[in-house]
C-alpha cells in the first residue's frame, strides 16, 4: 500500500489541481495575494498527507501531519469563502460553491481518517 491508495490523498490531489487552475483565473492583482494563499494551502492539504504517510510508523507523527492537512483543508475552504464574497460574479463562473462543498467533504474524510488512525493504528 502507498499514500496514493488513500482516498484522502486522491481527493486532495484532484482538488489541488482544480484549485490551482481556478486561482490562475483571478484578477491579476489577486494572483499574488489571495490566489497565492489558496494555492499554498491547497497544496499543503495534499503534501502533509504524503509527508505524514512517510512517518506512519510513528503514530503521533502521522497524526500530527494529518492534523496539519486537516487544518490546511479548512484554511483553503476559508480562502474560497473569501473569494465567493469578494468576487461574486467570478464565483459562479469558477464554480466556487461547488469547490467549497468538495473541500467540506474532504475535511470530513480527513477528520474520519484521523479518528481511524487514533483508534486503530499500532505504535
Amino acid at each position: 500500500m502507498s499514500y496514493e491508495d488513500l482516498d484522502i490523498y486522491k481527493i486532495s490531489f484532484d482538488l489541488f489541481i482544480e484549485t490551482h487552475r481556478k486561482s490562475l483565473k483571478l484578477p491579476k492583482h489577486e494572483l499574488y495575494e489571495l490566489g497565492s494563499q489558496i494555492r499554498r494551502s491547497s497544496d499543503s492539504v495534499n503534501s502533509n498527507i504524503v509527508e505524514g504517510y512517510g512517518r506512519r510508523i510513528y503514530k503521533n507523527d502521522y497524526l500530527k501531519f494529518l492534523r496539519f492537512s486537516h487544518s490546511s483543508c479548512d484554511e483553503t475552504l476559508n480562502h474560497i469563502k473569501k473569494l465567493i464574497h469578494v468576487y461574486p460574479d467570478l464565483s459562479s463562473e469558477l464554480e466556487l460553491e461547488k469547490l467549497a462543498g468538495n473541500y467540506r467533504t474532504l475535511s470530513i474524510k480527513i477528520h474520519n481518517y484521523i479518528e481511524y488512525v487514533k483508534n486503530n493504528w499500532r505504535t
